[in-house]
């Protein structure tokens, strides 16, 4: 439904565990990475940036899904290569699959909402997803 982009992550020692395999949270802050990365790919500007909708803190998490296939290890280059499968009303579904060359790794889905912050409450909340990212994202 979207572009595909692609993140590309040189696995360091520090990566890794005792084992010297990814310690798995280290998936999951790539494919955070990837995320942001995908809508700049697209053309839009940092979320501070952005003047309308206002006050735009960005695209938290609501849910993620995660399944592990193949280690990984430093010393190794992956490719995060991410895609929005479904945009909702106020929320989209990114899907990350992590590669080392043609060699499935890991993949993981991830339900996610524009917000914005309230100046006068300080209150978070999910908007309509601006036009714009439809735009730029497909």
């Amino acid at each position: 439904m979207s572009k595909v982009i692609s993140y590309h992550i040189d696995v360091l020692f520090g990566d890794c565990d005792p084992a010297g395999i990814v310690f798995f949270p280290n998936f999951l802050k790539w494919m955070d990475a990837s995320s942001l990365n995908f809508f700049m790919q697209c053309g839009l500007p940092p979320w501070r940036a952005w003047t309308e909708p206002a006050n735009m803190i960005g695209t938290p998490l609501i849910e993620i899904r995660t399944q592990f296939h193949k280690p990984a290890t430093y010393g190794e280059t992956l490719t995060v290569h991410t895609e929005i499968t479904e945009f909702a009303r106020k929320t989209f579904t990114h899907r990350h699959q992590v590669k080392r060359g043609e060699q499935l790794i890991c993949e993981g889905t991830e339900i996610r909402a524009f917000c914005t912050r309230d100046p006068a409450t300080g209150i978070v909340k999910a908007i309509p997803l601006p036009d714009v990212v439809l735009r730029q994202c497909r």
